[in-house]
């Protein structure tokens, strides 16, 4: 008996020491994921002229589904002649809060009878497994898609990016409902050469 106290002092030592700061410290990261007021302020140090809205702005409800699990955070609105603003997307499940950033480009043309499409960029690897990203390609919406994909100095831009910064994921999502098309990123820190890249993809958009 006293050999398995032992071993369940031991055990619940290693909990204590080991596994509950690994919580906290999830926990702390999660807590900064998402911060709304960081991105403000990292947008103004990279020289784009950002404004705080206030809460219950009508293009918080963007893309949002009522049980969809998603919230925004808020938004910032832009001067950048291409992207009107950003919503800053947490979307909920039981293993946490992923956060994305919705930017969001003004598209009244999407508004007519023609039948938009989802677009995704996806990459192109040296190999299947641990290799070096060689390419991008972009698929969904036929023109859009023959748009991007012709952006030749847009493919430099991203295969250049930090890949700690831009994970490569970019969702390009219509919303005729709206006026709106939401082109979605992970959330992250963008540098000053993802932040052009998202500006030149709302330009194509903007002539879509």
């Amino acid at each position: 008996m006293e050999d398995w106290s032992n071993i369940i002092g031991i055990v619940v030592f290693l909990l204590l020491v080991i596994v509950v700061p690994l919580i906290f410290r999830r926990r702390k990261k999660q807590e900064g994921a998402g911060n709304i007021e960081e991105l403000y302020q990292h947008l103004r140090e990279l020289g784009v002229e950002a404004s705080a809205t206030e809460k219950g702005d009508d293009r918080e409800k963007i893309g949002l589904g009522r049980a969809s699990g998603q919230k925004s955070e808020g938004i910032i609105g832009l001067e950048d002649r291409n992207i009107d603003s950003i919503n800053v997307i947490s979307v909920s499940s039981q293993y946490g809060a992923r956060y994305f950033i919705d930017y969001l480009v003004k598209s009244p043309n999407i508004t007519g009878e023609r039948t938009l499409k989802r677009t995704t960029l996806t990459r192109k690897k040296s190999s299947p497994i641990g290799g070096k990203v060689v390419g991008i390609n972009w698929k969904g919406d036929d023109s859009l898609a023959q748009s991007l994909n012709l952006d030749y100095s847009l493919e430099d831009k991203l295969l250049r990016a930090d890949a700690k910064v831009f994970k490569g994921n970019i969702w390009i999502f219509p919303e005729p409902k709206h006026g709106y098309v939401r082109i979605r990123t992970d959330y992250s820190l963008p540098s000053a050469e993802i932040f052009e890249a998202i500006s030149s993809i709302a330009r194509r958009i903007k002539s879509w």
